[in-house]
């Protein structure tokens, strides 16, 4: 085999590689990016009667039925600071004089303990605004109890949206 000849067949070789890889690149370059799954806030968990249903697994979404801004905000930041899990914030479909736990279970555990972060909370029942227990604050209302409800027990079998990853 001539020099001419191997140069040739090495050049078209070379050729060939820079072919592959302008192909292989341009294909890597032009997909689109993975996705993240999101994350679900909770999952629907089934308690048994006695079990202990702590704040750090409760969701609790808030939403402003008064005339009053940010009211939803800075009662969630409140619930949050004492370990509830914050869910969403927002307005409320319909204005509320007084402070409302929507839900359509008032037995549930989850609900009961939201309810003892409130005076005077009335539970109804209500469409799920958001995930978790939905609270919706009134005109009405001030502030929470100063008392901290840490845990409820369950008093029969239920089921409630549990905060991902708590224990």
């Amino acid at each position: 085999m001539s020099g001419a000849l191997k140069s040739a067949l090495t050049l078209a070789v070379l050729a060939l590689l820079v072919v592959v890889a302008a192909v292989w690149g341009w294909a890597a370059l032009t997909q689109p990016f993975p996705q993240d799954e999101p994350v679900a806030i909770c999952e629907d968990t089934t308690v048994t009667a006695g079990s202990e249903v702590r704040r750090d697994q409760v969701v609790v979404s808030v939403f402003n039925g008064s005339g009053r801004s940010g009211l939803a905000g800075a009662t969630s930041a409140q619930l949050s600071e004492r370990g509830f899990v914050p869910g969403d914030v927002g307005d409320a479909p319909t204005p509320a004089a007084t402070t409302q736990i929507w839900a359509s279970d008032p037995t549930n555990p989850a609900v009961a303990l939201v309810s003892q972060q409130f005076k005077k909370a009335k539970v109804v029942a209500g469409d799920a605004l958001g995930p978790g227990v939905v609270v919706v604050v009134g005109e009405k209302f001030k502030a929470l109890r100063k008392k901290q409800v840490e845990s409820v027990v369950a008093e029969a079998d239920a089921t409630y949206c549990r905060a991902t990853g708590s224990e």
